[in-house]
């Protein structure tokens, strides 16, 4: 189960209060993640993704980084969504957004090494962080539409990142190229079977094979670097 929590803070940017996803670990706690949604807010697949993550024993939470310019949104994975995701990205910035997910790393990390996942703009988002934010153990970034542009960011903690070959947004040798010129211990991998949006399972560009062998790639990387 998820449940839905409003997280007060006082950021050096705004002091806006935000909602997430929080969902407990089950069994013993392993560790925080910070779960990074996809630009069509804290949709079924992103409630999904912090459930299956809770089941592996961490406390996750996956802030709603819309909330500034549409408190609560969640759109259908269609066409007509992507402007208006695209336009809140535009209107709120990219600065607030980190800084919600540093108030989510904030929280986590009195209680154990905190870790962050994301998908799409959450994925760019990852990347950032690891680069910007403080207190994060590791990073997974899958099929992030920012990170060849900023590639060449110095990162503060390990990262991999997650492409689909069949991805039409985003061509993935052309981000392994930027990523390995930059950091060449970065592992990139890409999925021969998988587009755009894979670790959503029932999407049509979905492969279970691939999504399942990137979350114990990321899950690895989680247990490599302080998951108990």
């Amino acid at each position: 189960m998820t449940d839905t929590v409003t997280f007060t803070f006082t950021s050096a940017l705004d002091g806006f209060a935000f909602t997430a996803a929080q969902a407990a670990p089950q069994g013993p706690r392993k560790g925080g993640i910070v779960v990074i949604q996809e630009i069509f807010g804290l949709d079924e697949y992103v409630l999904a993704d912090v459930a299956r993550w809770a089941q592996l024993g961490f406390e996750v939470l996956a802030p709603s980084i819309f909330d500034r310019a549409e408190p609560g949104y969640v759109a259908e994975h269609e066409p007509a969504a992507f402007p208006i995701g695209i336009g809140h990205v535009q209107s709120i910035g990219l600065e607030k957004m980190l800084s919600d997910i540093q108030a989510c790393i904030d929280d986590l990390a009195p209680r154990g090494p905190v870790f962050a996942v994301g998908y799409c703009l959450g994925g760019s988002l990852v990347w950032l962080a690891a680069s910007k934010l403080t207190g994060l153990a590791a990073g997974s970034s899958y099929y992030g539409s920012m990170v060849a542009a900023n590639a060449a960011l110095p990162l503060t903690c390990p990262v991999i990142v997650h492409l689909g070959r069949k991805d039409g947004h985003i061509p993935a040798d052309a981000v392994k190229a930027a990523v390995e010129d930059a950091h060449p211990d970065v592992p990139i991998y890409i999925y021969e079977n998988s587009g755009h949006g894979f670790n959503n399972d029932g999407r049509p560009d979905a492969d279970l094979d691939d999504a399942q062998m990137a979350r114990a790639r990321t899950l690895a990387l989680f247990q490599a670097h302080g998951a108990a």
